[in-house]
């Protein structure tokens, strides 16, 4: 049975300070969690603090990009190795924003998650399709472009211990949120695509919703069968937030 999993990104938030407050305040609560796996993906700068302060506990830790190479002339990179060396567990591959915003191709996704794996660590390999494919009928077919790149790079074995992240661009942070049909539908799809390749692989992988998830959607998004948690951006940065959608989720499953 897939265990549910709730991952914060903070993206480019956070001081030492707020994030001593932050982790502590979803610290206090954990111990009510234990239904589900909660990991944090602070800004680089902050890894090392918030690894040391979860030290001893089960919530994991996640870069939020990595680059291409192990070391090297590469200014401004952080390497796969760097980030397992640090204590993270995961990292963070594809997210729409380093696809639209910084110009990585599938086939760089896609390269970026077979060394995620290959450095020992769980990519968290997002899709997700713009307003303007999803108005033109192409949701399905943006994202089986994405997840095949990554599977040609890859191959099947990096699943189920690798998770994907379903979030439509058009849903992150706009406010617009998928309605839990349309998140479902492209879960079971993503599923089923998994499932071609290997049997029961889809049934076995994590599959999270990413895109505007908050206190008021979440319990609706998370009792969808296929739907085994969230990505959570904005709303990771206030633990009241973050906490109830973690409880969102423990009370589907």
């Amino acid at each position: 049975m897939r265990r549910s999993l709730v991952a914060g990104n903070w993206k480019m938030n956070g001081s030492r300070s707020q994030a001593q407050n932050l982790v502590g305040q979803i610290l206090d609560q954990s111990s009510l969690l234990k239904a589900v796996d909660i990991v944090i993906c602070p800004p680089s700068v902050l890894i090392s603090q918030v690894i040391r302060q979860l030290e001893g506990t089960e919530i994991g830790v996640g870069g939020q990009n990595l680059g291409l190479h192990a070391e090297g002339p590469y200014t401004g990179e952080i390497s796969g190795p760097m980030l397992q060396d640090q204590g993270c567990r995961f990292v963070i591959v594809g997210h729409s924003e380093r696809r639209h915003l910084f110009g990585e191709s599938d086939s760089v996704v896609a390269k970026k998650t077979a060394f995620a794996y290959s450095c020992g660590l769980r990519p968290i390999v997002c899709v997700g399709e713009t307003l303007q494919e999803r108005e033109n009928g192409e949701t399905f077919k943006v994202v089986e472009r994405q997840l095949r790149a990554v599977l040609e790079a890859t191959g099947i074995n990096i699943f189920p211990e690798g998770i994907v992240a379903y979030e439509p661009v058009w849903a992150i942070g706009t406010g617009q949120t998928a309605a839990p049909h349309q998140a479902q539908e492209v879960h079971v799809f993503i599923r089923r695509l998994l499932e071609k390749q290997q049997v029961d692989v889809g049934t076995e992988t994590r599959i999270l919703y990413g895109g505007s998830v908050n206190n008021d959607n979440a319990g609706d998004l998370f009792t969808e069968e296929d739907i085994d948690g969230g990505l959570i951006g904005g709303a990771s940065l206030k633990a009241t937030d973050f906490l109830s959608i973690c409880r969102a989720v423990t009370q589907s499953c």
